[in-house]
Parts: structure tokens; sequence; C-alpha cells
């Protein structure tokens, strides 16, 4: 069985962010959701679950970062295609998020832009033609 990942996320408008990731193709699953909690699902595998805030204190006695003025974490994901990384950054610009809140990555095999959500958390696309990676990381370490 494949290990599924679960994002866990303090949101200060449960609706409001339920509906961005919903806007750049995230799926509500009622299932794991409620007005304290929603289930986003991007894969099989991935999930983000976006807590109220008095929910996600139950899982952690430290202080909610703000995620506008620091960084806890950077969420990569990956995009099938270049095109697809931008239009997911687009969205999610369309929606609410601010764009690239770190620089653009382009490295010819691999491709990534980023965009924060309206709470702050940092989120990064990423394409990668695996091949041309690892025949430039090959490359690379052969210099060395």
């Amino acid at each position: 069985m494949s290990k599924l990942i679960f994002v866990n996320l303090p949101v200060a408008d449960l609706p409001k962010a339920t509906a961005f990731y919903e806007s750049i193709g995230a799926r509500k699953n009622p299932q794991f959701s409620d007005h304290t909690a929603s289930c986003l699902v991007f894969s099989d595998t991935i999930h983000a679950m976006l807590l109220t805030h008095d929910k996600f204190r139950q899982f952690t006695t430290k202080k909610i970062a703000d995620a506008h003025t620091s960084a806890e974490v950077l969420i990569c994901i990956s995009a099938e295609s270049r095109a697809d990384v931008d239009d997911i950054v687009d969205k999610a610009t369309r929606a609410g998020g601010a764009p690239d809140p770190t620089p653009t990555q382009d490295f010819g095999f691999m491709y990534g832009r980023s965009f924060e959500d309206p709470d702050g958390h940092i989120w990064e696309i990423m394409w990668m033609d695996a091949e041309a990676a690892s025949k430039a990381c090959q490359k690379e370490g052969a210099a060395q």
C-alpha cells in the first residue's frame, strides 16, 4: 500500500481556505470534513487538512506561527508539465493567493514556481524531467 501524506494547516477562515484550494484543483472529501476541518484531496496519496485555529490547537501546545511573517515549512507538490506549473500558480493567483514568494527555478530539466495561500502558507509547484535530471546530476558528479 502506498503511504499517504496529510499536511495539516491552520487557517483563519475555513470556508475561504477551502474555496481557495478547490479553485486550484483539490477536491473536498466530506467524509473527513466538518465545521472545524476540511480535507482537500490533491491525489490518491496527497491530502491537505485545513484546520481552524481552535481545532489545530488540539494537536499541539505550540504557538501557531503567522505564516505571513515567518516560514515553518515549504510544501512542494509535483506537476505534470511546465505548463501545469504555470497554470496552478495562475489559478492560485486568481483565487487570491500571492504568486512567486520564492524565486522561479528553471534548470531546463526542472521548473518550479510557488504561491502563498490566503493564510501565508507557501506551496511550491515543481515539474521535473527525471531522466534529464539524472543525466545532469551524473554529469555534475563527474565534473567534481
